[in-house]
């Protein structure tokens, strides 16, 4: 049996800029349906990362491969066509347009308007919380209802990999849990999904494999038990 391809595949990656090396030439690789978690502490090049990934930074050098295809000049909105999703730090939804009005925006690429319905109540079924609120303005919602709009959002455009960062920021206990019980349940209808997530803990027992950033550099990489397992991890991410 011939071995699956990588959907996505990093080589030596290298973003700069302000005179910053904020990336220093990352390697990692996503398969079909996987879920990989990218952990590390504040700077040290997450979000610049899933910013590179989704073209909104420019990459100094390194490849970087989609479903086989190159992708480093690839305008931002065409990889959305293409199937690649970012939920990013911080939600950025429209705070001034309704729920429902949101998650429309996530199928702006889309032209089959029916699917485009039926994929509304899909979301509506996987975030009940969202179908109460459907007519609300975003803006007036809670922080961990705004973060289902911005998952929500991103799943209407169809990914084949949904990227997420830093899902669990300054949400309750209780919304976390419920975020994460989505995260496990997106992955597990197939979409793959690169985890950037503060609490590494939570991310790794989520993943299947992980990665470890630090300063720009991947310093630690393998399957998601292990690293949990490791004693590097646990003195610089969990406390031990």
């Amino acid at each position: 049996m011939k071995p699956q391809l990588p959907l996505l595949e990093v080589n030596d990656l290298k973003v700069s800029y302000g005179g910053i090396h904020a990336l220093k030439g990352i390697d990692l690789h996503i398969a079909p349906g996987e879920l990989v978690a990218l952990i590390g502490s504040n700077g040290a090049g997450k979000t610049t990362t899933l910013k590179a990934l989704a073209g909104l930074l420019h990459c100094t050098a390194g490849k970087m491969h989609y479903d086989g295809s190159p992708l480093h000049h690839v305008p931002s909105h065409q990889r959305v066509s293409a199937g690649l999703a970012l939920v990013p730090e911080g939600r950025g939804i429209f705070a001034r347009l309704s729920v429902a009005e949101n998650l429309q925006m996530g199928a702006y690429t889309r032209s089959d308007d029916g699917q485009i319905s039926a994929d509304l109540e899909r979301m509506y079924a996987l975030f009940p919380r969202l179908a109460e609120r459907r007519a609300q303005l975003a803006g007036t919602l809670s922080g961990g209802e705004q973060q289902m709009v911005a998952i929500a959002r991103a799943l209407m455009s169809h990914p084949q990999l949904l990227m997420l960062d830093e899902p669990s920021m300054g949400l309750a206990p209780m919304m976390v849990a419920k975020i994460f019980e989505t995260i496990r349940e997106v992955s597990a209808q197939g979409v793959s999904i690169l985890l950037v997530e503060q609490n590494a803990k939570l991310a790794l027992e989520a993943a299947q494999r992980g990665y470890v950033l630090e300063s720009g550099a991947i310093t630690l990489s393998g399957e998601a038990s292990e690293l949990l397992g490791s004693d590097a991890v646990q003195r610089a991410y969990l406390g031990a």
